[in-house]
Formats: structure tokens, sequence, C-alpha cells
């Protein structure tokens, strides 16, 4: 039975292309900052799980869906943007390194969501949940993505937000990378809500956490810092 939060992943998306969008061209007017692409793809890929979201609000369930919405969602939801934040904050060396073990762990990941064959017993019509999949072990991956989406997303924001705070004058960037990384927390929350059944607590974490993203970003890239720690949205220092 669909109620009103059902409907919510529909904004969410929008939201996330235009937002998308916002960051791509970004990196077209800097011609630079590898960074910046990792985090339009990783919030085009946010607004391809909210997508999978309302399909199955206004069309009913759908096995291809599904799997598109875990792997989107549980799986990707926030390693390209973290991995964004390590091209930021890391030597480009590092960044390079943690990519070559990412992915592939994800490309692992992602098969084995792919190949899960499905308890349609479990099934609901206009509702997600990743107890449909029969090989539940294939759930026990998107734990070590989410933790090195936390670490690197939520942790390099917090981290900037702490250094911010000891200077009165970049109290936007302080504003800002607390922003994000609130908002980086908020679908978490709601994926660990989702292995209790309680889907729609991640439909509100995913809207309410990409508004704050998304604020959190304004506000670090139309904050000039000259020779200041590095934000997100903005360069490292050469």
């Amino acid at each position: 039975m669909r109620n009103p939060v059902h409907f919510i992943p529909i904004l969410t998306t929008l939201i996330a292309l235009a937002f998308a969008a916002a960051v791509l061209d970004r990196y077209r007017t800097r011609r630079s900052g590898p960074h910046l692409l990792w985090w339009a793809f990783g919030i085009f890929i946010y607004g391809l799980g909210t997508l999978t979201e309302s399909w199955v609000t206004l069309f009913g369930w759908n096995p291809t869906v599904f799997r598109l919405w875990y792997v989107s969602g549980a799986l990707l939801g926030g390693a390209p943007l973290a991995q964004g934040t390590v091209y930021l904050l890391l030597s480009r060396r590092v960044a390079n390194r943690l990519t070559a073990v990412l992915v592939p762990f994800i490309v692992v990941a992602a098969t084995a969501v792919w190949l899960s064959p499905i308890d349609r017993s479990l099934v609901e019509v206009h509702r997600l949940t990743g107890s449909v999949m029969e090989w539940h072990w294939a759930r026990l991956f998107s734990p070590f993505i989410n933790t090195y989406a936390l670490i690197f997303l939520v942790g390099g924001a917090a981290l900037s937000a702490l250094r911010y705070r000891r200077h009165p004058a970049m109290y936007r960037r302080f504003l800002g990378n607390t922003l994000i990384a609130v908002g980086a927390l908020l679908p978490g929350i709601g994926g660990t809500f989702t292995r209790f059944g309680y889907t729609e607590v991640l439909y509100v974490g995913e809207f309410v956490g990409l508004l704050l993203i998304w604020a959190g970003y304004r506000y670090n890239v139309t904050t000039p810092a000259p020779g200041a720690v590095p934000a997100l949205g903005e360069p490292r220092p050469a």
C-alpha cells in the first residue's frame, strides 16, 4: 500500500539531476578537478537510485529495477561522492590506489546482487527491500562500502568543518561542511532502517540529505578562501 512518503523519491530524483548538472557545469568552467567529476557522477547515481524508487511507487515492483536500486543505492549511494573527496583531500597517487581497490570490490558486489535469486514471497508491490535476495550474503558487501563512504565523505567534511571552526572569517565554510557531513549521514541512517523493513525512512533521509549536501556545497563554492584548508567543492591549494 502506498502512502505520500513513497512519492518523495520523485522529487529527490529531480533535485539530484539538477545538482549533478550544476557540479558538472562547474567542472566544465574550471577545466580541472577530478573530484568534481566524481561528485557529478555520484550525485547522478544518487538520482538513479531514487529514480528506481519512483518507478516502483508509480508502476510497481520489477526485478531489474530492484537490482538497479540496490546497486545504485546500497553499493554506490555514497562511494563516488566519497571518492571525489579522496581526490580533493589526498594526493593523486593515493587516490588512484584507493580507486583501484574500491572499483573492483563494487563490481564483485554488484555481480552478486545481479545474480542472486529473488524470493518472490517477500516482494511488496510498491516497496523495496534487500531482504528479497535469496543470497543473503550478497548484502554483506554494502556495510564495507558504506563505511568507506562514512570515513571519507562524512569524515572529510567533518574534518574541514572542525578546521574552519577555528577561523571566524571562515564561518560559511564551517557551516557548509557541517551541512555536507550531516546530509551524507542521513541516507546511511535510512539504509540501516531498510534492513528492518522501514524503507520510508530511507526515502526521507535521501531527500533531506541531498538538500543539505547541496546547500553545503553552495556555501563552500561561493566563499573564497585563498590559502585556507580545502573544503568540499574547492580543490587543494597547490
